[in-house]
């Protein structure tokens, strides 16, 4: 499941982009999760009253959070796989606290490819979302194989 050195290369030119505007990919990234999996909303007090798109798009709090998961995501692919430490306290919040299903990692992860090939469509050809979409599964499989070490099938 690991990543060849060029596809980490691929994920990281174009995570590169998302860092440009993490806020906007961020709130983007969100509200397209919770538009095509409103059952994800569910998970997030904090945005439970947001019923609109356009309450969404002006959310301040939904922009900062956006930022929070793009970051540490970030955070994660940058390490080419060596996440332990950064996916470690990640997948014990997740899973203990937040209790987030791994299949509403699928479905943000499927949000963030959406999102940057809206984005950045020129930068983000079938090899790059290729590497992406793999780096993202080895993202999740991690997260699920320590969902189980805390006790929490997800």
């Amino acid at each position: 499941m690991g990543l060849s050195d060029g596809e980490w290369q691929l994920v990281l030119n174009i995570w590169g982009k998302v860092e440009t505007d993490e806020g906007g990919h961020g709130k983007d990234v969100l509200i397209r999760l919770f538009k095509g999996h409103p059952e994800t909303l569910e998970k997030f007090d904090k945005f439970k009253h947001l019923k609109s798109e356009d309450e969404m798009k002006a959310s301040e709090d939904l922009k900062k959070h956006g930022i929070t998961v793009l970051t540490a995501l970030g955070n994660i692919l940058k390490k080419k796989g060596h996440h332990e430490a950064e996916l470690k306290p990640l997948a014990q919040s997740h899973a203990t606290k937040h209790k987030i299903p791994v299949q509403f990692l699928e479905f943000i992860s499927d949000a963030i490819i959406q999102v940057i090939q809206s984005k950045h469509a020129g930068n983000f050809g079938a090899d790059a979302q290729a590497a992406m979409k793999k780096a993202l599964e080895l993202f999740r499989h991690d997260m699920a194989a320590k969902y189980k070490e805390f006790g929490f099938q997800g």
